[in-house]
């Protein structure tokens, strides 16, 4: 059976030359891990009341039957774990194109669903048929304890964490305009843009619990150490909107390019004189947007755009459209190339349109893809039938909209066509389901095909078909017996089987 390794990049992994196309290129590869909340309704009487966590541990019992942990990695190249506070979290293999790091973050959703139902059935034997296990994709819950979505870019070491700090994070706080998933507050603010604004205190930092930065630096790029960092973004919302998934991973490639470039060259971005003063301020005031900034202080960024002004954050993110659509032009070949199924000038039409859409304050137009704006206009067309209309109602109604597991908002509005799943209909996302262009490999049991997730994917399957003892982790494969044999599989770009994996999988036989 599996057993978790340590899954950071060990000393032992020396550089073995990476290719030049992907050190000097713009290839990239990209992650998103999310941490689930867990509840559980029904169950008050005779019983008593469930304990989240107990339920957290029963949705997990199949995963330690067959791993003897709650850690674990799935053949679709994905890991699957329970982390800190018992939440349930689930961190998408690598993908090279913002497309498969959907279908995979999907597929997550999916699975936790279906970790929630067996564990509901057995929960509805012991406490009766009104028990229901509710898996929230959110980044709050309502005593005020926050949780994660983070997502992951492979970025050239030459890029100094200094100018991600200064160049990036001006945008990262400004894309959540249209990337924020929306909260409902309970303090008298009303409504914000994002959940996660009010608990980041700091811009960079390695630490991730004790203070929650929007940037962590641990130095873990489970690549070649010598090439590449792994960027670990914290900032952005849990999104149940499959066109913010994959908006905020493709733009966020594209600035990162032009950064990238810049250092490479030695000549300017075009984003040096956009960094805010008061990073975690900006962020608490973008998340206001819809009040103006009210009750933030943003300070000022050296384009002079106060984002506490309404017009401030789309004219930052204006500036960065500008810049990336006049690098695109220089560099077309070389950037349509770095992403194999997502157009680069498909990622530009959609920024336009978005940020229009923002300057006319469309929110009609805007909830068809915006999550914030979905559940804003949902709240307004309440409000309108009942005035009186009190937090605990809306709160229930976002609470309904990020259950991946008994809520129906969120599936009420996809079927009803006021939420649009599709993100393009010029592109398909795998195994998505109806009104995508879905083909017919199942994103659960299918890892990308076009990098190291794939060797993984395969190991794990003919391992747990074989029964074998074996473990991994993001760069390395053994199986234990009945001789140990060991794999590493360093590229994280490379889908090409090394001697040393087709020695290992022909030992677990076919």
């Amino acid at each position: 059976m599996p057993q978790l390794r340590d899954s950071g990049t060990r000393a032992a992994h020396e550089s073995n030359g990476t290719p030049a196309a992907e050190l000097n290129g713009f290839e990239r590869i990209f992650g998103v891990e999310t941490e689930y909340g867990v509840a559980v309704t029904g169950t008050s009487g005779a019983r008593g009341p469930v304990d989240a966590g107990q339920v957290a541990m029963t949705m997990f019992q199949p995963v330690v039957s067959r791993a003897r942990s709650t850690n674990t990695y799935l053949d679709n190249g994905s890991r699957l774990y329970l982390d800190v506070g018992s939440h349930p979290e689930y961190a998408t293999a690598e993908a090279r194109d913002p497309l498969d790091a959907l279908a995979q973050d999907m597929a997550g959703e999916r699975i936790m669903a279906s970790l929630a139902a067996q564990a509901q059935e057995r929960l509805r034997a012991s406490h009766g048929d009104h028990a229901a296990i509710h898996v929230f994709k959110n980044n709050v819950d309502s005593a005020g304890h926050a949780f994660g979505c983070h997502e992951n870019y492979l970025v050239r070491r030459i890029v100094p964490l200094e100018t991600i700090e200064r160049q990036l994070l001006p945008f990262l706080i400004t894309r959540q305009l249209y990337t924020g998933a929306g909260r409902f507050t309970p303090d008298g603010t009303g409504f914000q843009l994002t959940q996660r604004a009010d608990f980041l205190d700091e811009a960079v930092s390695s630490a991730t619990t004790r203070s929650r930065p929007m940037v962590n630096t641990r130095d873990e790029p489970h690549a070649d150490p010598e090439s590449f960092r792994r960027l670990h973004v914290i900032i952005g919302d849990s999104n149940r909107s499959h066109w913010a998934t994959w908006m905020k991973l493709a733009v966020t490639h594209l600035v990162l390019c032009v950064i990238e470039d810049a250092v490479r060259r030695g000549t300017p971005s075009g984003f040096e004189d956009l960094a805010f003063d008061d990073p975690a301020a900006a962020n608490r005031a973008v998340s206001r947007w819809l009040d103006g900034g009210a009750g933030a202080d943003a300070g000022t960024a050296g384009a002079g755009s106060d984002v506490a002004d309404p017009a401030g954050a789309l004219a930052m993110q204006r500036r960065y459209l500008g810049v990336v659509e006049s690098f695109v032009r220089d560099h077309a070949d070389a950037m349509n190339a770095s992403l194999p199924k997502t157009p680069v000038t498909l990622v530009l039409d959609h920024w336009r349109w978005v940020l229009d859409a923002l300057e006319r304050r469309d929110i009609a137009e805007l909830s068809k893809r915006v999550d914030w704006a979905a559940k804003y206009r949902l709240a307004e067309a309440l409000r309108r039938r009942r005035p009186d209309v009190g937090f605990a109602q809306l709160e229930r109604m976002e609470l309904d909209y990020h259950d991946v597991a008994n809520g129906r908002l969120y599936g009420s509005l996809v079927s009803h066509g006021q939420l649009d799943e599709a993100v393009d209909p010029a592109l398909t996302v795998a195994g998505a389901g109806s009104g995508t262009g879905a083909e017919a490999a199942d994103p659960r049991h299918t890892p990308p095909q076009d990098t190291r997730a794939a060797l993984r994917g395969a190991f794990v399957r003919r391992a747990l078909d074989a029964g074998v003892q074996f473990s991994c982790d993001w760069t390395t494969l053994v199986v234990s017996s009945p001789v140990r044999r060991e794999a590493t599989l360093l590229d994280p770009f490379s889908a090409e089987p090394t001697p040393e994996y087709r020695a290992l999988m022909a030992q677990i036989g076919n």
